[in-house]
């Protein structure tokens, strides 16, 4: 996906946009969010969090802020409070209609007001009306969910930003539904509530982010805590206390906040937790041997939560495994190199007695060439496949249901074979209850897994999709974390180690139902499809009638097809909640609302949702101050623009697709990039700007100044041999696609040493690896890669002053420019013979 963003003419930078005064694109008229505070807790890989948002209004006029904010997909948002002219508003859990029309209400009568709803499971949008000049207004959320834990390791993931996405269909007639800056349609009827204004790169810093997490790291064994993505202050209490985790200061709203940390062994057992709904002892062994435990005991209701540690897996059998692989605008840069990685290691890791197809999607699917269909895993099909995918490119647009539907086809042949579905994308599209509409029916028996790839990654969207394939999600937000993750994910494309996991009473304590023992209500169990997969522990939840007992009886079946159980114990504690699992519960039905759309569905999630204080998709959080009136009823009415994510940048050119309003601040309008008519679009590639190259080249001089300047004058030659015949070359080979990336990191790793700025050139290695990766993947040979690591660990060894001088690592440099630039030796600037050039370093 790559989305189009139109600039804004010198007209619009004088002239009031979408009821904003002209102020806000300046320095002095600061954007309504300036601060955002996420303050958040660890115990028994429980988190819960506060976030704070706070909005100045800077204007001589009352304003109206809309901010779009991701939240956790997996959190329970449990409690709304706004805070403004010094006066505290609780806000109160309502149907989202009557939620709306309270707050339109307030706003025209003066009041200051605001509400918060769900747009997607991990998207929310937050209105804060009649902000007065001068005035500060606070909102608060509280979320509480559980850690996700893959082996022996949790984490804890905040996203900060919500990233450009792909809207396909047509526009609908009449006004957008929201203020976003793409036109709702035929396909995303919503898209205005999911698409806010993006600011430019360059733009001032806007808002002032602070991030703590407390650990009671006593209680889960914690060891090896990292942070994937943010650089961050660890204090260890000493040793006695809890750890806290503190953000660094200055740093930007534009990529997930990632802890990861291990956990002891003993931290997570087999076992259930029950919550009754009512005050209850402090143990099942309590109400057992309580003689007349009373009402509230022996036939009340609560919730129960299983945790099963899975079995080792002892293998599978055959399988069909189906590739599709995000190759569109926005996977550019190093998703689409981690991407290229993680599909070769997939393809690498099948086995001969497995059946494969690789399925390659931007506006259009393309696959291996003579492989329709499922192929056998020989050799020389995965060879072909890993070929294939070397060659891949990021480009066009996300039209992700046909892929899928293309992908899932041919497993309605596989018989008794395990039927696989992988999925590696960055999920940014909005049309994702069209995707699972489409595919839920022709989904059959096949399982789906999906891999993340993005530092802002729709978390939400891809969880939705693996549910629904009964698989899991995997997210990669950095290269490093790619090799951990294809580990763990080539043993679990397979049958899952335990299937259709239920729970019930132990013998002696089970009962007929109403009869005060104890009895599971099935239709509120969350996940529908219970199953286990190797080295992921199983959190399944759901209510009961009756009292907890002292042990239950977990049923499964495992990887063979025999029965699995084990007899638990049970306990009671009051302080689990009922929160996580009204939030899971109801994330299950807004699917199934998605997938088929039922006035019952809608009821029973706005009933659990107001029943247990969680927000969901037609519910909404609203506050109004009734202490005062302002003299307002019109606001001006303000989208806060968003970052773009790290890792995004503009990309040269748009392809058609719903264009964006970019929200330009504090820069003239001659400062705006632009592309083709006026459109900037956003992608990733990674060599600097052209502009910035050329002054890469005025400081550096050199023989790699000489052998880049060349460059224009070969390439107008064309590459004629020595008869003088022009040869033909394949379209788009390697070498014209790497060959400039390759010539400028070196120029701006040069660049950074011949100016003595170590930092400058820490980056420039960083971004120089992460090249050396992509080369090993597209076909370089072990000649280039070897000599561009020297570089590399030349120049490292000069950032840190172990070893080395810039002298040496300048002349490796140098070197490099004249076996690439001027393979014949000639070193006159003339055209260089580009054929034996690749004949050395690609194959």
């Amino acid at each position: 996906m790559t989305t189009p963003v139109p600039t804004m003419r010198p007209d619009e930078l004088d002239e009031p946009w979408s009821d904003t005064p002209s102020e806000l694109r300046t320095e002095e008229g600061a954007l309504p969010l300036v601060a955002l505070d996420v303050d958040g807790h660890i115990a028994g890989l429980v988190a819960r969090v506060r976030v704070r948002q706070t909005f100045e209004n800077r204007l001589d006029r009352a304003i109206e802020a809309t901010y779009l904010h991701p939240l956790p997909d997996r959190a329970a948002v449990t409690r709304f409070r706004m805070t403004v002219a010094d006066r505290v508003v609780d806000g109160t859990l309502m149907e989202r209609a009557a939620a709306r029309a309270g707050y339109d209400e307030a706003i025209e009568q003066g009041r200051r007001a605001a509400i918060a709803e769900e747009n997607r499971p991990d998207t929310f949008s937050m209105r804060v009306g009649n902000i007065g000049p001068g005035e500060t207004a606070v909102v608060e959320l509280d979320l509480e969910w559980r850690l996700p834990v893959d082996g022996a390791e949790a984490t804890f993931r905040f996203p900060l930003v919500t990233a450009p996405r792909y809207v396909p269909g047509s526009p609908l007639d009449g006004p957008n539904v929201a203020g976003g800056t793409t036109d709702d349609t035929d396909a995303v009827p919503d898209a205005s509530t999911i698409s806010p204004p993006v600011l430019l790169p360059g733009s001032p810093n806007p808002v002032r982010l602070s991030v703590g997490v407390t650990i009671d790291a006593d209680d889960l064994g914690l060891r090896g805590l990292r942070s994937a993505l943010h650089d961050v202050v660890m204090t260890d209490g000493a040793g006695t206390g809890p750890m806290r985790v503190e953000l660094r200061p200055g740093e930007r709203v534009d990529r997930d906040f990632v802890l990861r940390f291990g956990i002891g062994g003993d931290t997570i057992t087999t076992g259930v937790t029950c919550t009754p709904d009512t005050a209850t002892p402090t143990t099942a062994a309590d109400h057992v041997n309580e003689p007349g435990a009373g009402d509230a005991g022996d036939r009340g209701t609560g919730t129960w939560y299983a945790t099963v540690v899975p079995p080792a897996a002892t293998g599978s059998g055959p399988r069909d495994v189906v590739l599709v692989l995000d190759r569109s605008g926005s996977m550019q840069g190093w998703k689409m190199v981690a991407a290229r990685r993680a599909a070769a290691r997939i393809v690498d890791s099948l086995r001969s007695t497995d059946r494969f197809a690789v399925v390659a999607f931007d506006h259009v699917c393309e696959t291996p060439p003579d492989q329709d269909g499922l192929v056998a895993a020989t050799d020389r099909n995965r060879y072909a496949a890993v070929e294939f995918l070397s060659r891949l490119d990021a480009r066009g647009g996300t039209q992700m249901l046909p892929a899928l539907t293309q992908a899932v086809a041919p497993l309605e042949e596989s018989g008794d074979r395990d039927a696989v579905v992988v999925v590696v994308t960055d999920g940014q599209v909005g049309n994702e209850d069209q995707i699972l509409a489409g595919l839920d029916p022709k989904l059959g028996s096949a399982r789906l897994f999906t891999v993340g790839i993005d530092r802002a990654v729709n978390a939400g969207f891809l969880r939705r999709l693996a549910a629904a394939g009964a698989g899991r999600c995997e997210l990669v937000e950095s290269e490093d974390r790619l090799d951990e993750v294809m580990t763990a994910l080539h043993r679990r494309i397979a049958r899952p180690v335990l299937r259709d996991l239920t729970i019930h009473a132990g013998d002696h304590d089970a009962g007929e139902p109403g009869s005060g023992g104890f009895d599971v209500v099935a239709d509120d169990t969350t996940p529908g499809r219970a199953d286990c997969f190797e080295g992921v522990p199983l959190v399944v939840a759901g209510r009961y009638r009756g009292r907890p007992p002292a042990t239950v009886t977990l049923a499964a079946t495992d990887e063979l097809g025999d029965p699995w159980t084990a007899e638990v114990a049970c306990r009671v504690d009051d302080r689990a909640g009922h929160a996580m699992w009204a939030r899971a519960r109801v994330r299950d039905l807004e699917d199934a609302h998605a997938v088929r759309p039922d006035a019952g569905l809608a009821d029973r999630i706005i009933a659990t949702s107001l029943q247990f204080g969680v927000l969901s998709r037609f519910t909404a959080y609203l506050a109004v101050d009734t202490t005062e009136r302002t003299s307002s009823t019109d606001p001006a009415r303000i989208v806060q623009p968003v970052e773009l994510p790290s890792g995004w940048e503009q990309a040269s050119a748009a392809p058609p697709s719903p264009p964006m309003r970019a929200f330009v601040a504090s820069a003239p309008a001659a400062a705006s990039p632009a592309a083709g008519d006026g459109f900037v679009a956003f992608a990733s590639p990674q060599p600097p700007p052209a502009a910035q190259t050329s002054l890469h080249l005025e400081a550096t001089g050199g023989r790699l100044g000489r052998a880049l300047r060349r460059r224009p004058a070969r390439e107008a030659a064309g590459d004629r041999g020595s008869d003088g015949a022009r040869r033909e070359e394949p379209a788009n080979p390697p070498e014209a696609r790497y060959r400039d990336r390759i010539d400028d990191e070196l120029a701006a790793l040069r660049s950074a040493i011949t100016g003595g700025d170590r930092d400058e050139a820490r980056r420039a290695i960083g971004r120089l690896r992460l090249l050396v990766d992509d080369l090993t993947s597209v076909g370089a040979t072990a000649g280039l890669v070897d000599r561009l690591r020297a570089i590399v660990d030349a120049a490292t060894a000069w950032t840190t002053g172990t070893a080395g001088d810039d002298r040496a690592t300048l002349a490796a440099i140098d070197a490099f420019a004249d076996d690439a630039g001027d393979t014949n030796g000639t070193g006159d600037g003339g055209p260089s013979d580009t054929g034996t050039r690749r004949r050395t370093f690609w194959r």
